[in-house]
């Protein structure tokens, strides 16, 4: 029986142990599937278990996850990259929501606001992830919508909910009751001491079941009228964005102060992209465009080329040190100069993405101190171009601008680097916002609020820390004819404002636009524009074939995280379970996507970095002399899904960090 050699990959599933890790990898031969909860990964099994493909399972699994509302809902936005075994190429999809006709800076400006607001209908672009879901299954996948939705809608109508989940409603409650359908459903105890859901109640969620009975019913009248099974999947979305559950969307939206309109939902659209990559020692690494973070992984990737990682040592303090330069460098990057392709200015990625221009940012990195000003490189003479902008990086950054008109000297060791031009960190900047000078001092602010993990810290911001760290959940799936399919959905986690009787929870990525071009001018806040998300899955090909798919939760910290897992296991030969397991480090130093409406919210932390707690103490104060602020966790590790591909065996290994 070839499926009792299969294994499923279920997030928290402890099957033994290993010597060398916590808990061992797992092995399969015709497919695997990995998401962030236990029924959502069961979910996935269930339709490889009827023989359908590894698109087949991922939708199954994120229709799941959404039912489930870990840290997502049926409202927020996908994307996803996959590989087609039967043209041989990496695609990617770009299924996230866009701005209302009716959003404009000068709309959330008047309301008092830098930046959008974190919750409720204001928050919310287009729902982004059932048209993600119904692209995906229609032109990649092999079965019908209804039975990909079964395990969805079986969960919908009654599951047992977990504590995790139940208690995040329950911290939330002040905010939930502001909104009446999320009161329905959120609070299933109306005046009792806890007034939300137990660990192991049966949430019942009977509008999101009607919804999800509605586009169901779309698609088999859609096949009895003798539609392909394609269309009658499409059938199936129109209903969704133009017919009556987007009345009810539109109304609920509207009624709680929204701007969503049916002209909104009816013009947007998925896209299917080819990715961005760059090829690091052999290996091809794609990602997804610039509306999403994640060419800022492919960005460092190049920048660490030239220096030598393996004989630095594993979180070695100058490894430390040399990864985590290359990081701000390249955030740096992503602050200013990401946004969506589609509307103008044009990015220039042609240039960020450039080997030479990456020799440049390496020559940057000093070996004995952290530099706390790090900015954003200007890319454009490495497309010929002039850059349209260097009058306002020289007003914000000063002399630190290292403008590459002539090139910084240096060797590129990271020992005996030199920078020619810039100098001393400034401790701030200033910039105009309409008439309002804004200060954006780089300094860290500690506070004495302790952060929810058992941590311990020199200097510690638990607001801000949790804003860099804000979670969703990822998926992988592959099978044996050659399908790989890396998610990492978000979007209408609780507290999530319930549009109508629909029982979707609205989007809350409309924050991460700006309303100043002054930030990021490529990201700023229009019409029909999508924001520069922190959503960012990974496949890397090696030799013509898939290597590895990975993708993590975890706000800004993601590519943090995927860069050091991929590290890991191509510079120090760990196998997919080690690399899910070892201790990573995260940086402050960048300008947070999510969370706070002031300026003070967001930025950077200079010299702020997450590690683990077993640092050794000589590796502290090597760095503690280097300038670094630290913080210690206990766990540094993700969460990661990732799938490596066994060529050599012809089989899989899976693993979760979690």
């Amino acid at each position: 029986m070839k499926h009792f050699l299969t294994a499923v990959c279920l997030l928290f599933l402890i099957c033994g142990f290993s010597q060398q890790t916590e808990k061992p990898p797992l092995h399969a031969r015709h497919w695997m599937a990995i998401t962030g909860k236990p029924l959502g990964a069961e979910a996935g099994a269930q339709i490889f278990q009827k023989g359908g493909n590894a698109v087949d399972a991922a939708c199954a699994m994120l229709a799941s996850v959404c039912t489930m509302w870990d840290v997502l809902s049926w409202g927020g936005e996908t994307q996803a990259i996959i590989y087609n075994p039967k043209t041989k190429k990496v695609i990617s999809l770009d299924a996230l929501g866009f701005a209302p006709a009716a959003a404009t800076a000068e709309f959330y400006k008047s309301k008092g606001y830098y930046f959008p607001p974190e919750w409720g209908p204001l928050a919310a672009v287009t729902p982004g992830t059932p048209g993600g879901l119904c692209y995906l299954l229609a032109e990649y996948g092999t079965m019908s919508l209804k039975e990909v939705l079964t395990p969805a809608m079986q969960l919908a109508a009654g599951y047992p909910i977990e504590a995790q989940t139940a208690n995040s409603i329950e911290s939330n409650l002040k905010r939930i009751a502001e909104w009446p359908y999320s009161r329905k459903i959120f609070i299933t105890h109306p005046g009792e001491k806890r007034e939300a859901p137990e660990a192991g109640e049966i949430l019942r969620q009977n509008d999101l079941l009607a919804t999800l009975t509605k586009m169901v019913e779309a698609e088999q009248d859609a096949l009895k009228k003798g539609k392909s099974r394609k269309d009658a999947i499409y059938t199936a979305c129109k209903r969704f964005y133009t017919g009556d559950i987007a009345k009810e969307f539109v109304r609920g939206c509207q009624e709680q102060g929204g701007i969503i309109t049916m002209a909104d939902l009816a013009r947007w659209k998925p896209l299917e992209e080819g990715p961005l990559h760059v090829n690091y020692k052999g290996i091809d690494v794609y990602k997804l465009q610039q509306w999403s973070q994640g060419p800022v992984m492919l960005q460092c990737l190049n920048i660490l080329e030239n220096f030598n990682l393996k004989e630095m040592g594993f979180n070695s303090a100058r490894y430390i040190h040399t990864v985590y330069q290359a990081m701000n460098l390249a955030f740096a990057d992503r602050d200013f100069y990401y946004g969506d392709p589609y509307f103008a200015p044009e990015e220039p990625m042609k240039g960020l993405l450039s080997k030479e221009y990456a020799k440049q940012r390496a020559k940057l990195i000093q070996y004995d101190r952290n530099d706390a000003a790090a900015a954003p490189g200007d890319p454009y003479p490495f497309e010929g171009k002039t850059n349209p902008y260097s009058d306002l990086l020289k007003r914000r950054f000063g002399a630190n601008w290292p403008t590459f008109a002539k090139a910084p000297a240096g060797k590129l060791t990271g020992e005996n680097a030199e920078v020619t031009e810039g100098g001393n960190a400034s401790s701030q900047f200033t910039f105009t916002q309409n008439t309002t000078a804004i200060h954006i001092a780089q300094v860290h602010q500690p506070s004495t609020i302790n952060y929810q993990r058992n941590t311990q810290t020199e200097n510690s911001d638990s607001l801000y820390t949790d804003r860099l760290w804000r979670g969703t959940t990822s998926i992988e799936a592959c099978d044996e004819e050659g399908w790989v399919v890396s998610v990492t959905p978000s979007g209408g986690w609780i507290p999530a404002c319930i549009a109508g009787n629909t029982g979707v929870g609205m989007s809350q990525r409309m924050q991460s636009f700006v309303l100043d071009s002054a930030i990021d001018p490529f990201n700023v806040m229009a019409p029909y524009k999508k924001p520069r998300v922190t959503l960012t899955p990974t496949l890397a090909m090696k030799d013509g074939r898939p290597f590895l798919s990975v993708a993590v939760q975890g706000g800004d910290t993601q590519d943090q995280n995927q860069l050091q897992f991929f590290l890991d296991m191509v510079e120090f030969g760990m196998t997919v379970q080690e690399a899910t397991e070892a201790p990573n480090f995260n940086s402050d130093q960048l300008w947070l996507s999510l969370g706070g409406e002031k300026l003070e919210d967001r930025k950077p932390h200079p010299g702020g970095i997450w590690m683990n707690s077993n640092t050794a103490v000589w590796t502290r104060k090597e760095l503690k002399d280097h300038g670094y602020k630290m913080t210690f966790a206990d766990r540094t590790s993700g969460p990661i899904n990732a799938i490596y591909y066994d060529w050599k065996h012809g089989s899989f290994w899976g693993r979760s960090s979690n």
